[in-house]
C-alpha cells in the first residue's frame, strides 16, 4: 500500500491515527471529512503537507468516493455521528451518515476492489452488569441501546454482508471508549476537563457508576494500522487495554490531577438508556496479531490529556462556547454524563 483513504480523518480517532500513520510508516493519506462541529482542520496542523491531503466532503456523496477510492489503495472509515445525547434528539443525521455513508464506501470499495477497514464500537453489543465478570468478545450477540449505536451496529452488518455478498476485502474492529489529544469537548473525559480548567463544576449522571474501558487513541490507531496488515479478511477485531473505570472514579481522577477537592462535582438525573458497563477482551488481537498497547496507565495517560488541553486552549475554546451555550439554551438537552 503506499495511500490510504481514512474518513473522518480530521476528527478525534481520525486524527490521531493520521498522524500515527505519518509517524510509522512511508503511507500518503488522503483525509475525507464534512468538517461538521466535531471535525477540523486544525486537527491536522502540522503534518507534511507532501503526505496529507484534506478534502472536505460527505461520505454519502457516492461520486465524490467513488473518484477518491479510485486512487487510494486502502480505505479507513472513521467517519461517523458518534455522540450518544445527539442521537437522542435527533437521529436522522445517524442514519444518513453511518448507515447510507457505509453503504456508499462499500459500493466503491466493491467496484474498485479496494481494502477496507471499518472502525466501529463496543457499544454495539449493549451493556454488562456491574457484577458480571464477562467482558465483550468478537461473539457477543449485538443488543445496541440508543440510536448511535444502533446505526453503527447496523453499518457493521452491512461490512459483514458485503464481504460476504460481494467478496469485498474488509475487515472490522470494535473498539471501547477513546481519550486523549484532539477529542471535542461534548465528550466525557475532555468536557470534564475543560470544565475543571474554566472553573465550572463537573456534572455526572445518576450515581456515577457507569462503567467505561477506556483506551488512548494513539493505542487505537496502532491497532488499526496492525489490522489493516495482517488482519485476516471478514474477520472481527475487538480492541481494548483493560481500563475499565466507572465514571465517578474518572471525575475524581480529573479533579486531583489537577489539584482540586475530588467532591467537587454534582450529580444530575440520568440520561435515558445509559448503559451501565463496557468491557472489551482484546485477546485475538494481542495473540493473533501480536498487538499491545501503549498506555497502559490509565492515571498516566490522563494527565498527559490534562495537560494537552491545558497548553491548547486556542484549539478548543471555540467549540467550548458553542458546547456549553447550545446545553443551556434548552432546558431538555440537560444530558451531562
Amino acid at each position: 500500500m503506499t495511500t490510504l483513504l481514512v474518513t473522518g480523518g480530521a476528527g478525534f480517532i481520525g486524527s490521531n491515527f493520521v498522524r500515527h500513520v505519518v509517524g510509522d510508516t512511508d503511507y500518503s493519506v488522503v483525509v475525507l471529512d464534512k468538517l461538521t462541529y466535531a471535525g477540523s482542520a486544525g486537527s491536522l496542523a502540522g503534518l507534511p503537507g507532501n503526505r496529507v491531503r484534506l478534502v472536505q466532503g460527505d461520505i454519502a456523496d457516492a461520486a465524490l468516493v467513488d473518484r477518491l477510492c479510485d486512487g487510494a489503495d486502502a480505505i479507513v472509515h472513521f467517519a461517523a455521528e458518534s455522540h450518544n445525547d445527539n442521537s437522542l434528539y435527533d437521529p436522522r443525521p445517524f442514519l444518513e451518515t453511518n448507515i447510507v455513508g457505509t453503504y456508499t464506501l462499500l459500493e466503491a470499495a466493491r467496484k474498485h476492489d479496494k481494502r477496507f477497514h471499518h472502525i466501529s464500537t463496543d457499544e454495539v453489543y449493549g451493556e454488562l452488569e456491574l457484577d458480571d465478570p464477562e467482558r465483550f468478545t468478537e461473539t457477543t450477540p449485538y443488543n445496541p441501546s440508543s440510536p448511535y449505536s444502533s446505526t453503527k451496529a447496523g453499518s457493521d452488518l452491512l461490512v459483514r454482508a458485503w464481504v460476504r455478498s460481494f467478496g469485498v476485502r474488509a475487515t472490522i474492529s470494535n473498539c471501547s471508549n477513546n481519550y486523549g489529544p484532539y477529542q471535542h469537548v461534548e465528550k466525557f473525559i475532555p468536557r470534564q476537563i475543560t470544565n475543571v480548567l474554566r472553573g465550572a463544576r463537573p456534572q455526572l449522571y445518576g450515581t456515577g457508576q457507569n462503567v467505561r474501558d477506556w483506551i488512548h487513541a494513539e493505542d487505537h490507531a496502532s491497532a488499526v494500522l496492525t489490522i489493516l496488515d495482517a488482519g485476516v479478511i471478514g474477520e472481527t477485531y475487538l480492541i481494548g487495554a483493560d481500563g475499565e473505570k466507572d465514571n465517578k472514579t474518572v471525575v475524581e481522577l480529573i479533579l486531583a490531577l489537577t489539584g482540586n477537592p475530588t467532591d467537587a462535582y454534582d450529580l444530575v438525573a440520568d440520561r435515558p438508556g445509559h448503559d451501565m458497563r463496557y468491557a472489551i477482551d482484546a485477546t485475538k488481537l494481542r495473540t493473533e496479531l501480536g498487538w499491545t498497547p501503549r498506555y497502559r496507565n490509565f492515571e498516566a495517560g490522563l494527565a498527559a490529556t490534562i495537560e494537552w488541553y491545558r497548553d491548547n486552549e486556542d484549539w478548543w475554546a471555540p467549540a467550548k462556547e458553542r458546547v456549553e451555550a447550545f446545553y443551556a439554551s434548552d432546558p431538555t438537552r440537560r444530558f451531562r454524563w
